[in-house]
């Protein structure tokens, strides 16, 4: 049990610091290169076990694989740095929060999952959370709605994509579709940095180095290390802990969004709780016939 919690703990702060990262890569270099280097330095260290788990990846099944690795990991990690453009690191990190939710919310939608009351009160409630987020500092302008809905997006996108290896996945080893799905999209990382100049950069200044390096441990302790550990947990201590994760998150990221010197209000707080409050009607209580 000791070493579940020591797990439970390095997720919790493995993952909550994400944000802040996505903010340091960000401050020197695009979106787009922090997002490309948090994938391939991911994708760089999960090869071996691809290599491994090749066989275990049926061949009708490698389209949907190479879709997870889009859904769950290539498009939300562009949308997140593009969103922390203008949002806070902490504020991302409610946000991501939110992604239990949308889980039932296209699970009802395009998986024919079961309609169930509980599951409602809970979208419902989150959805007011997010909203006192949203709003938690007094007047927002539609450019901070539009750069908070990249995030929002994201979130939709983790939710498609839990659903999608539900369904077409579920026989499958999780670790061979992760580690698959990033060696699956190597080579366009690889093409989008040197598209977007990365490699003329004077990466040897001090800054650049860095961005870089905040960028690099991003995908390798945020995306490939804690992916391993996450399927750690589950194996030893079931899913139930393992998804008590969501709830660590955001508390880590507003402590180092508090460290940054980002400005966190008490409606923010108080949105992060009932979003918290929302997942935990969604995915733990249950309404008796």
């Amino acid at each position: 049990m000791l070493f579940n919690a020591i797990v439970f703990i390095a997720l919790c702060i493995i993952w909550g610091s994400s944000f802040i990262l996505m903010k340091e890569g960000i401050a020197h270099l695009s979106a787009y290169q922090v997002a490309t280097i948090r994938i391939l330095s991911a994708g760089i260290v999960l090869l071996p076990v691809a290599i491994q788990q090749w066989k275990n990846i049926p061949r009708n099944k490698l389209g949907y694989v190479f879709l997870s690795g889009l859904l769950g990991s290539f498009f939300p990690a562009y949308l997140f740095c593009l969103a922390e453009i203008k949002i806070d690191s902490s504020l991302a990190g409610f946000l991501n929060s939110l992604t239990p939710i949308f889980t039932i919310f296209t699970g009802l939608l395009f998986f024919g999952q079961v309609f169930q009351l509980h599951k409602l009160i809970g979208v419902l409630i989150a959805i007011g959370g997010m909203l006192v987020l949203l709003f938690a500092k007094g007047s927002v302008n539609m450019q901070y709605l539009s750069y908070a809905s990249f995030a929002l997006v994201a979130t939709v996108l983790y939710g498609f994509n839990i659903n999608l290896v539900g369904r077409h996945l579920k026989e499958t080893s999780s670790l061979a579709v992760v580690a698959v799905s990033f060696a699956l999209l190597l080579p366009i990382c690889c093409i989008i940095l040197w598209a977007t100049g990365y490699f003329s950069l004077p990466l040897t200044q001090k800054n650049m180095l860095f961005s870089s390096g905040a960028s690099f441990i991003l995908g390798i302790m945020g995306t490939a290390v804690a992916t391993i550990l996450f399927y750690i947990l589950i194996k030893r201590a079931g899913g139930l802990l393992a998804s008590m994760v969501t709830y660590g998150i955001p508390f880590i990221a507003l402590t180092w969004g508090r460290l940054a010197g980002e400005s966190i209000v008490g409606w923010q707080v108080v949105g992060l709780i009932i979003i918290l409050a929302g997942v935990y009607v969604t995915t733990r209580w249950k309404v008796k016939p």
